[in-house]
């Protein structure tokens, strides 16, 4: 089970910091990430990280801006997002992943790459 939490109502150029706690399933041996979808619009895979924390993947429409970090003891993933714009504006849910490396399958949201979902936060982001 995965169980979001942080999202919120921000201002432009304002941040949150999302949390994911994991229960019922091996956290620390998965590659994790987060995931949204706006109204009307496509699931989106926006990073994710290895189970060592060594390597990370962002869309590039986040890079440079979300910063996604795990602490295995605390079967937690967070994702700090900064300088939010509007089009941020979306669900956001964290997925465990089937393997121990970010593939590609895994950030398109396929199936059969993916062992869990959260239930999401909403992360609203005003102009």
């Amino acid at each position: 089970q995965l169980v979001e939490s942080g999202g919120g109502l921000v201002e432009t150029g304002g941040s949150l910091k999302l949390s994911c706690k994991a229960s019922g399933l091996t956290f620390a041996g998965r590659a994790v990430g987060w995931f949204r979808q706006a109204p009307g619009k496509e699931r989106e895979g926006v990073s994710c990280i290895t189970p060592n924390s060594v390597k990370t993947r962002y869309a590039d429409s986040v890079k440079g801006r979300f910063t996604i970090a795990r602490d295995n003891a605390k079967n937690t993933l967070y994702l700090q997002m900064d300088n939010l714009k509007p089009e941020d504006t979306a669900m956001y849910y964290c997925a465990a992943s089937s393997y121990d490396y970010c593939s590609g399958a895994f950030l398109r949201g396929e199936d059969n790459a993916l062992d869990a979902w959260g239930q999401g936060t909403l992360v609203t982001v005003s102009s």
